[in-house]
């Protein structure tokens, strides 16, 4: 299973390199949305900084995980499902899943804090908080691109499917942010990363368990 994991995370790569127009995409949507943000509000608040940063990372990982399962072909399904389990190709995507959305959240990170000053008071804390939130936002919404693909209007169904289930987790992780934007002890910060790590693991696991039944219909 290791293998079969390590070579389709590999196919992914290699996917994702012969068309970098999709990586782009979602990098310019990040710049885009930044930069007409930082247009249009010109004076923010702490508070303010932390909540649009989220909705831009949102909206963001949405438009980056979706095509996780909506971007394969029907035969290329078949073909990959006729050489791996169902287990294997859906902890690669969400691996890799994982990996494309803390690059691009640390980027959006790094664009944000130029457009906008830096307003949280624990810089390492609102870091683990961002890198936990993609982590998140991988988990939930690479079961919910599966579900999508199986469906007509994918797109659209993702978008519909993504915000009951993402709410949970936002809510944890605002208040996650609001504590590093404070300037808490990480001691105040424990029980929210447990919850997060909590929400990832149930995820995989209901994923792990739920997806050879979808992918097999």
């Amino acid at each position: 299973m290791l293998k079969e994991i390590k070579l389709l995370f590999q196919k992914e790569l290699i996917l994702e390199w012969r068309s970098k127009f999709a990586l782009s995409g979602v990098v310019l949507y990040v710049f885009s949305t930044i930069f007409v943000s930082s247009l249009i509000i010109i004076h923010v608040e702490k508070f303010t900084w932390n909540a649009l940063f989220w909705i831009i990372m949102l909206f963001s990982a949405i438009n980056a995980v979706s095509k996780s399962f909506l971007q394969d072909s029907k035969g290329r399904q078949m073909y990959i499902s006729g050489l791996a389990g169902p287990a294997s190709i859906l902890v690669a995507k969400i691996l890799y899943n994982c990996c494309l959305m803390i690059f691009l959240t640390l980027i959006a990170f790094s664009l944000y804090t130029m457009f906008f000053k830096m307003q949280a008071h624990d810089l390492w804390m609102y870091l683990i908080t961002i890198v936990l939130g993609s982590i998140t936002f991988s988990t939930l919404f690479t079961l919910i691109s599966a579900i999508a693909s199986k469906a007509g209007n994918g797109g659209v169904l993702m978008a519909i499917l993504s915000f009951p289930i993402i709410i949970p987790a936002l809510i944890v992780l605002s208040k996650l942010a609001k504590n590093a934007m404070d300037g808490l002890d990480y001691s105040a910060n424990v029980d929210e990363i447990f919850t997060l790590i909590i929400i990832n693991i149930l995820a995989i696991v209901f994923s792990i368990l739920l997806f050879p039944y979808l992918y097999r219909d």
